[in-house]
C-alpha cells in the first residue's frame, strides 16, 4: 500500500480525503496556497506544502509546481479531488512521466472523455442513446440552420472540450445562430483554450440522472445504481438523491449496464460517474462521464455502504475490488445539500468574509463534509461550496424531515449562504412528490418564494441583518433596520 499520499486541492474534498487516507495508515500530504495557511486541510494533513498565492493558476491549478512538489517529497500518489486538476490530461501525464500514481484513470481515458465530442462519437459507436446533435466540430452558421432543418428547435451550441455551463448558448431561431456561436466560442476559449463547438437538440426539461462506477485493473467494473442531480442552478447541482424516485425500475436498469459497458469498452479504472438526460417518457441519452469522484459521492456511500474515496486508492495501489454486483444493494434513502457562501436574496451574489459561529448538525443518519471552522477566510478565489450536510433514512419522506431538522440546527455566521433556498425547496410540493427538473429553480424560484416559507424566524433575521450589514458597508444602503412581520417577511425602514 502507498506510504505517502499527496491531495491536490482544497476545503471539504481535501479533508474527506485525508481521512480516508488516515484509516488506511497512509500518511497525508497537502498542498495549500498562501491564504489557505490555517485552513483546516491544512492543520489535518501530516506534511504540507505551500506551492503559491491565492491565484489558482499560481497554486491549485500549477502542473509544475505541484509535480515538483510530489517528486521532492517522496510521494507515492497524488487524489486529484473534483475540480481543479482532477480531469486534466496533462497534469496526468506529467505524473505519469514522473513515476507517481494519479488515484484515477489514465490519461487517454481523460482526454477521451474530457472531449465531449470524442466522447460522443465514442458511446454512439456502441449503441447508447447520445441527444441528437453533431458529432464533429461546427461553428458555421449555416451548418448549423441547416442541422436545425433535421432536428428541429431548439437547440444548444456547446464546447467541446465545455464543463459546468461554460461555453454553452441556447438558440431558439436561424436569427439567434450566428450571435450565439459567437458568444459561446468566445467564453469557451477563455474558459478551455478551445473554442471547438458542436450542436445537440435541447432537450426540454429532462431530468439528470447519473450512475457511479467502479473499474479494477483487473478487468472488473461494478455500478453503484443511480444518483438524481436535477435540482440544479446554472447548471450547477445544489441537491443530490440516491436511489432515483423519478425512473423506473426498467430504466434503472437500463441505465447502470449501459454505464458499465461504457466502462468496459474504454477499458476504464478507477472511480467515475456517466451522467444521461432522461426526458419525460423516460427515453435516456447519453450527457457526460465525469472522470473523477463527484461532489455528491456521499449519497451513494451512505445508501451502498461502500467508502468510494477508499476504494479509489485501493484500485490506483493495483488491488482487486472485492465487491460483487450482486451484493451491492439501494439501502435507504439519501440526500445531500450542497451550502454555499452567497446570497439568494441579491441574485446568488457570492458571499466574502471570516467565519465566525460554526456548528453542523449531528445525529443518526447525519453526515457533515465541511473545510472551514472559525476564523477561516471565504473568497473570491474559489468555490463557494463550504460546507455539505448528506442525510440517511429508510425512506425519502423520512431523508427530507431529517434534512430539514439538520439544517435548522446548521449554525454559521460571517458569510451569507443558501440555506434557506434549500429550506424552501424541501417544502415545495412539487420537490416533495420527485416532480422535477434540471429547470425547477429557474421555473420555480424568487427571493419572495423563499421568505414566504414557514422558516425559523431568526434565521430570516440573521440572513437579513448580515446582507443589509454587507449592503451598507459597500455604501449601497443607508443604515436601518430589518422588520420581520408575522408572516416571516423583512424589509428595511430607512
Amino acid at each position: 500500500m502507498f506510504k505517502k499520499i499527496l491531495i491536490a486541492n482544497r476545503g471539504e474534498i481535501a479533508v474527506r480525503v485525508i481521512r480516508a487516507c488516515k484509516e488506511l495508515g497512509i500518511k497525508a500530504c497537502v498542498v495549500y496556497s498562501d491564504i489557505d495557511s490555517s485552513s483546516l486541510h491544512v492543520r489535518m494533513a501530516d506534511e504540507s506544502y505551500l506551492i503559491g498565492s491565492a491565484s489558482p493558476e499560481d497554486s491549485y491549478l500549477n502542473i509544475p509546481k505541484i509535480v515538483k512538489t510530489a517528486i521532492d517529497n517522496s510521494i507515492d500518489a497524488v487524489h486529484p479531488g473534483y475540480g481543479f486538476l482532477s480531469e486534466n490530461n496533462k497534469f496526468i501525464e506529467a505524473l505519469e512521466k514522473a513515476g507517481i500514481v494519479f488515484i484515477g484513470p489514465n490519461s487517454d481515458v481523460v482526454k477521451l472523455m474530457g472531449d465531449k465530442l470524442e466522447a460522443r462519437k465514442f458511446i454512439n459507436s456502441l449503441g447508447i442513446p447520445i441527444v441528437p446533435g453533431t458529432i464533429e466540430p461546427t461553428n458555421d452558421p449555416e451548418k448549423v440552420i441547416s442541422i436545425s432543418n433535421e432536428i428541429g428547435y431548439p437547440l444548444i451550441i456547446k464546447a467541446a472540450a465545455g464543463g459546468g455551463g461554460k461555453g454553452m448558448r441556447i438558440i431558439n431561431s436561424a436569427a439567434e445562430t450566428a450571435n450565439a456561436i459567437e458568444r459561446a466560442q468566445s467564453e469557451a476559449l477563455k474558459a478551455f483554450n478551445d473554442d471547438k463547438m458542436y450542436i445537440e437538440k435541447l432537450i426540454i426539461d429532462p431530468r439528470h440522472i447519473e450512475v457511479q462506477v467502479l473499474s479494477d485493473k483487473h478487468g472488473k467494473h461494478l455500478h453503484l445504481f443511480e444518483r438524481e442531480c436535477s435540482i440544479q442552478r446554472r447548471h450547477q447541482k445544489i441537491i443530490e438523491e440516491a436511489p432515483s424516485k423519478s425512473i423506473s425500475e426498467n430504466l434503472r436498469e437500463k441505465i447502470t449496464q449501459a454505464a458499465v459497458s461504457i466502462t468496459s469498452a474504454a477499458n476504464y479504472v478507477n472511480a467515475g460517474t456517466i451522467e444521461f438526460l432522461v426526458d419525460e417518457k423516460e427515453n435516456y441519452y447519453f450527457l457526460e462521464m465525469n472522470t473523477r469522484l463527484q461532489v455528491e459521492h456521499p449519497v451513494t456511500e451512505a445508501i451502498t455502504g461502500v467508502d468510494l474515496v477508499k476504494e479509489q486508492i485501493r484500485i490506483a495501489n493495483g488491488d482487486k475490488l472485492t465487491l460483487r454486483q450482486e451484493n451491492i444493494k439501494i439501502n435507504g434513502h439519501a440526500i445531500e445539500c450542497r451550502i454555499n457562501a452567497e446570497d439568494p436574496f441579491n441574485n446568488f451574489f457570492p458571499s466574502i468574509g471570516k467565519i465566525g459561529y460554526f456548528c453542523v448538525p449531528s445525529g443518526p443518519g447525519v453526515r457533515v463534509d465541511y473545510g472551514i471552522k472559525p476564523n477561516s477566510l471565504v473568497t473570491l478565489n474559489y468555490d463557494p461550496l463550504i460546507t455539505k450536510v448528506i442525510v440517511h433514512a429508510t425512506e425519502r419522506s423520512s431523508a427530507i424531515q431529517k434534512m430539514v431538522t439538520a439544517l435548522k440546527e446548521f449554525k454559521l455566521s460571517g458569510v451569507i449562504t443558501n440555506l434557506p433556498v434549500h429550506l424552501w425547496i424541501l417544502s415545495n410540493i412539487k420537490f416533495l412528490n420527485a416532480q422535477y427538473h434540471i429547470n425547477f429553480l429557474e421555473d420555480n424560484f424568487s427571493p419572495e418564494n423563499v421568505l414566504n416559507n414557514d422558516m425559523d424566524e431568526e434565521k430570516i433575521i440573521a440572513s437579513a441583518l448580515l446582507s443589509v450589514f454587507l449592503k451598507e458597508k459597500k455604501g449601497e444602503l443607508s443604515p436601518g433596520k430589518i422588520t420581520v412581520s408575522n408572516n416571516n417577511k423583512w424589509f428595511v425602514n430607512e
